[in-house]
């Protein structure tokens, strides 16, 4: 494809035609986080699909270099560590850098997963060249400034997200409470592109007995996981205070905590009785989800929580606030448990209930797996093609 002359309109709208798509991302796999799954999942799936993507992220490490086979085009960008973030970086500006790239061989559209530096820099530049911009909206980063003692910032950095991204030509978010959420917020031009889960790597046929043995639970002992970032922002210390009520219905159940992050270490210290994992990937991140029978998941600073599909893939009974993914995906009392936004003791006693019937338990792990199903990836890459395809043929259709 000449990539300096526009696909014919009727083709874009159709979703039918091949693009060049530039993506800018400050985090990327095999960093591990639920954007660089996200972002990693949709470079795949848009190359699967035969579109072209040029990829543009900070360099990760050292020896980083940009990938040469079957993969997207890569340029690294400079970058900084991210202070609380270990091993990922903060890319730097390069709008110049962009510039010249994209004057030399022009992308059909310019798509931003996050608003850094870099991704300011990539709004700027394709805005100079006239080129049609998407951007994601995958972190609620005004509302974690609460949580690392900088509550005072919540204000401004609201009005520069809003900012951003009203100056792209659509955000992408994972669900229509969230579309609504920022539309109030002001925000244009919203669209919802839902987020996959991947059925066949989480799944409740990966369960291990050995697994299991490794944590003290036997057969018919309760075990609680939660899977993400140890930090402030996940709402942890309602994790334990849940637990140690289930705990007073089922002495011999056990909690499991995946991940790293800030906090680990002083609740490791606090708490020796609980499993701490660590951070766990693939097969083996499978295995811990799959081995565990409830997924206490209380934070209240997601846009979607990938891990919740995920666990409910696993075929786990989840217990969270009813907002973002759990909103979406789980009816109260049939494949999951949720608590009113905020209410913590409804969140505890959602978690005894589970612990107290083994028997409803095991009936909503089932149908929990059953309802997650059709959340297969191909879908949703489907959906997000067709959406940068419309914002580029409605580009094309803007005088001058």
């Amino acid at each position: 494809m000449n990539s300096s002359r526009p696909l014919p309109l009727r083709q874009f709208s159709a979703g039918t035609a091949t693009m060049r798509v530039a993506v800018v991302t400050e985090t990327y796999p095999p960093e591990i986080n639920g954007v660089a799954m996200t972002v990693g999942r949709m470079v795949e799936g848009l190359l699967a699909l035969g579109h072209q993507v040029q990829l543009i992220r900070p360099r990760q490490h050292e020896a980083d270099r940009p990938g040469v086979q079957d993969g997207p085009e890569e340029m690294l960008s400079r970058g900084m560590p991210i202070p609380g973030y270990p091993g990922l970086k903060l890319g730097l500006p390069a709008k110049q850098t962009l510039s010249r790239l994209w004057s030399a061989r022009r992308p059909d559209i310019v798509h931003i997963v996050t608003e850094g530096p870099l991704g300011w820099s990539a709004l700027s530049a394709a805005r100079k060249l006239g080129l049609p911009v998407t951007s994601d909206f995958h972190t609620n980063f005004h509302h974690y400034s609460q949580h690392y003692g900088v509550g005072w910032l919540h204000q401004p950095i609201a009005i520069y997200l809003r900012r951003f991204h009203n100056r792209t030509d659509g955000t992408l978010v994972p669900t229509l409470a969230l579309r609504e959420d920022l539309r109030r917020e002001g925000y244009k031009a919203v669209h919802v592109v839902a987020r996959g889960v991947d059925i066949r790597l989480f799944n409740p046929r990966r369960r291990s007995p050995a697994l299991r043995a490794q944590w003290g639970a036997e057969d018919g002992d309760p075990v609680a996981i939660h899977v993400g970032r140890l930090a402030p922002e996940k709402n942890l210390p309602l994790v334990l205070r849940a637990f140690e009520a289930m705990l007073a219905i089922a002495p011999r159940a056990r909690l499991v905590l995946v991940g790293d992050g800030p906090a680990r270490a002083a609740l490791e210290a606090k708490h020796p009785q609980h499993v701490f994992a660590g951070m766990r990937t693939g097969d083996d991140l499978a295995a811990h989800y799959a081995s565990a029978d409830i997924f206490l998941f209380p934070s209240l600073t997601e846009t979607f929580g990938n891990v919740t599909a995920e666990a409910m893939a696993s075929g786990l009974a989840v217990v969270a606030y009813d907002y973002a993914a759990a909103a979406q995906l789980i009816l109260d009392g049939e494949n999951g448990r949720v608590a009113s936004c905020g209410d913590a003791g409804m969140f505890v006693e959602a978690a005894c209930r589970l612990v107290e019937d083994p028997v409803r338990r095991a009936a909503m792990r089932l149908k929990a797996r059953e309802s997650i199903e059709r959340l297969d990836w191909k879908h949703v890459v489907r959906d997000f093609a067709v959406t940068l395809a419309q914002v580029v043929a409605a580009h094309e259709r803007k005088p001058g």
